[in-house]
């Protein structure tokens, strides 16, 4: 058989069992209740987002509902005290993409599982801020805060509080291709009666470890 002939077939047919029999696949299940959260290899997922949200949460609305309590909140005379959720700041190494969405979603409804706290509409929030012309980051400052709760009380939307998230991380690195990364949620809600701030944070730490053949382990 002539020598580029028998090249040219034999790249061909390489070619072919290339695309048609050596490619991986990709598959997917569906977790049960009782399975734990998949481990994200290269980022934060699910199972650093969720216990950071719950553990934060529930400490802040705790602090906070003591203070209540303390003040004489009376459950069966006093509707729940409403909660403007301003949003999720992003200030770690790692994009948030599609987490985002899920955080504010997921805070959101710790706050109504409080049932002393009510969390006003997104969608009335955004108008409120757009009206208003503020940023999040100016809602700090008190003659923003009180422009800002009376373009939501022209909405029929009164506030009680304002509550801020930020997600930090931090990264430590060895000497090989190993480190570690920290993931800090800080929640921060200001009484709009009293001005006091309260906040609250929750870390978890995460390794990430690169094997020999390259593939990136977690633990």
């Amino acid at each position: 058989m002539n020598r580029r002939l028998f090249l040219a077939l034999f790249s061909s047919a390489g070619a072919l069992l290339t695309s048609s029999g050596c490619r991986g696949k990709q598959y997917a299940h569906v977790l049960k209740e009782d399975e734990e959260n998949m481990v994200g290899s290269h980022s934060a997922g699910s199972e650093v987002f969720e216990p950071l949200i719950a553990g934060a949460v529930e400490r802040l609305l705790g602090q906070e509902m003591a203070g209540i309590q303390q003040a004489g909140f009376n459950e069966a005379s006093q509707h729940p005290k409403r909660v403007c959720f301003i949003g999720v700041e992003n200030a770690s190494s790692e994009e948030l993409g599609d987490f985002k969405e899920q955080i504010y979603e997921i805070i959101d409804a710790r706050v109504v599982e409080s049932q002393a706290f009510e969390p006003i509409s997104r969608r009335y929030v955004e108008v409120g801020l757009r009206d208003s012309r503020l940023r999040p980051d100016e809602l700090f400052k008190p003659s923003n805060q009180r422009l800002f709760e009376e373009v939501m009380e022209r909405q029929g939307q009164p506030i009680d509080y304002l509550l801020f998230a930020k997600v930090t991380s931090g990264t430590t690195r060895s000497n090989g291709n190993d480190y570690q990364r920290d993931y800090l949620l800080t929640l921060e809600m200001i009484n709009l009666d009293t001005g006091v701030p309260v906040k609250t944070q929750e870390k978890i730490r995460k390794g990430y470890h690169k094997s020999v053949l390259g593939r990136v382990k977690h633990y």
